[in-house]
């Protein structure tokens, strides 16, 4: 069997989500009003400024932290769809430990902080990691549950221990301010750099260093080798030496742990204190962005920017087109998702043709 050429690999998902775009713009046209100027608008209010750059980039940068999350499961044979509870694990674990330590400096309680993000939620995802691994339940199904018992718990402990005092919002107190990680603008101010004040802060390079981290964990590590393994067949695997329960645990800590520090994008980044349903959808989008990425944290850096561009010019249209409303911008990231994900086969097997027609090595569609 022959390999499709590697161009393939990138212009497939470009070919997917023009479709996917197009698809948008007949629906735009459908309700009165005009796809290209709608494009323009949307593309304009994401990158056309640096307050919309800005925006974008921090959207994306939750994306990039919950695509990973998915796929270093997938990688492991398993699909992760809780990412949405993990990542509010982590926001919880992040505050606990910033609200316990209030009196260290920062070059202890952030990393800290940070930490408890990490391990929040990690522990959140080892859950149904072990209960498939050595009770045989779904991972699906126990992840999918376990979202909901992560936000039940949360508005609990909002609403009662960890609410501020003389307060009605499901809202923890003010974080120390060391436990804060600072923003992007603040930062450049202290080399004379004039940036917009937008809610962009240091966890974007902290997803720039995940991807880095989980390719090399992926590929260039024997944990990342076994994980790989049993993704592609346990028995074999197993065979081999390799304990697919062992790897299962694992892999869904990691998971869990890239999950939870998305927290640290919101809570730490922006916030500055836990509120309820900060994730906001995150989780799931997640999942899009590690399927148009094919699992692999260069494809996956691109979905979440192309996400946080979906986020930030669709809230813009929003607003300068009241026709076009926030409802109908989900429904485009659905249609993007749709061509990239459910509908792929259909240009996959155009291209392979194309591909052979063109005299390069192709899988038989």
């Amino acid at each position: 069997m022959t390999l499709p050429p590697r161009w393939l690999g990138l212009v497939l998902p470009l070919v997917n989500v023009a479709i996917a775009l197009a698809a948008a713009g007949l629906l735009v046209l459908a309700i009165g009003e005009s796809p290209v100027e709608a494009a323009g608008i949307a593309f304009r209010g994401a990158l056309g400024s640096g307050n919309g750059i800005g925006y974008t980039l921090h959207y994306a940068t939750s994306f990039v932290f919950t695509g990973l999350a998915v796929a270093v499961a997938f990688h492991a044979g398993h699909f992760n769809i809780g990412g949405e509870g993990q990542a509010l694990m982590g926001g919880l674990g992040a505050a606990l430990v910033a609200l316990a330590l209030p009196g260290l400096p920062w070059p202890l309680l952030l990393p800290l902080a940070i930490l408890g993000a990490a391990l929040g939620g990690a522990a959140w995802a080892a859950i149904p990691g072990w209960l498939q691994a050595y009770r045989g339940s779904h991972i699906v199904i126990t992840t999918i549950m376990f979202n909901f018992i992560a936000g039940a718990l949360l508005v609990y402990l909002l609403a009662g221990p960890l609410r501020m005092a003389g307060s009605m919002a499901l809202e923890t107190a003010a974080l120390p301010p060391a436990a804060r990680l600072p923003s992007l603008a603040d930062l450049a101010a202290r080399f004379g750099i004039d940036l917009p004040r937008t809610p962009l802060n240091l966890s974007f390079a902290m997803a720039l260093v995940a991807c880095l981290a989980v390719w090399v964990l992926i590929w260039r590590t024997r944990l990342g080798y076994a994980i790989r393994t049993v993704g592609a067949n346990a028995e074999a695997a197993a065979y081999a030496g390799i304990s697919p329960a062992r790897v299962t645990v694992i892999a869904l800590a990691l998971s869990g742990a890239l999950a939870g520090l998305m927290a640290t994008n919101e809570i730490l980044g922006v916030q500055g204190r836990l509120i309820n349903e900060f994730a906001a959808g995150a989780g799931f989008v997640g999942i899009a962005v590690a399927l148009m990425g094919r699992g692999h944290p260069a494809g996956i850096l691109a979905a979440a920017l192309l996400f946080g561009v979906l986020a930030q010019g669709g809230a813009e249209l929003s607003f300068e087109k009241p026709a076009i409303t926030r409802d109908m911008i989900v429904v485009i990231q659905g249609l993007v998702i749709l061509f990239s994900g459910a509908l792929e086969g259909m240009v996959r097997h155009g291209g392979l043709a194309l591909a052979q027609r063109l005299g390069r090595k192709a899988v038989p569609a």
